[in-house]
């Protein structure tokens, strides 16, 4: 999180705005305040709006760029790979990683028959009109293809069951003051 300071956008930059997911464009010399860095993006008010901004643009706000760790260093097994960089995907209003949200309902990994695994995930949404859907898919996907020995991706988006704040782990609620 981020203390709230106006930092000057350093050059035009694309941005998601939240919750519709509509793609915009940051002007550079527009006025912004960093609400959150979590994961790699940055979560920006702008005109009375927050917008997304992925974290390998994060020059663009005069702010360090954004990447994640490569989970193929790690001494696990591909399933915790999975699951860790599942944990590396952020809810662009909530700080609270999607796994810790309870938005991820299933994680299920299959071996392909010409090597290498297919990885299915099904998750949903905190309100089944946000429009950051398609955004937080991309992410998930683009994140599992980097994890060594994956070869296909599907993310499921389904709304049944409904997600509730009673799907949210012990870990986020004190995270978020609400246990």
């Amino acid at each position: 999180m981020f203390k709230e300071d106006t930092i000057e956008v350093l050059r035009e930059v694309e941005a998601a705005l939240i919750p519709s997911g509509v793609k915009v464009t940051l002007q550079k010399g527009s006025l912004v305040v960093v609400t959150q860095s979590l994961g790699t993006s940055y979560t920006v008010y702008v005109n009375g709006n927050l917008v997304r901004v992925a974290g390998t643009d994060g020059d663009a706000l005069g702010l360090v760029i954004l990447e994640d760790p490569d989970v193929n260093l790690m001494d696990a097994s591909l399933e915790e790979k999975v699951w860790e960089t599942l944990k590396s995907c952020f809810d662009p209003e909530i700080p609270v990683n999607i796994v810790d949200l309870g938005l991820v309902y299933e994680c299920n990994i299959a071996p392909l028959q010409g090597g290498g695994h297919h990885v299915g995930i099904i998750m949903t949404l905190t309100a089944p009109g946000c429009g950051m859907g398609p955004v937080l898919i991309a992410d998930v996907e683009q994140k599992i293809r980097k994890i060594h020995d994956v070869v296909d991706v599907k993310v499921e988006l389904v709304f049944d069951p409904p997600w509730d704040r009673s799907k949210v782990s012990d870990v986020a609620k004190l995270q978020l003051g609400i246990l």
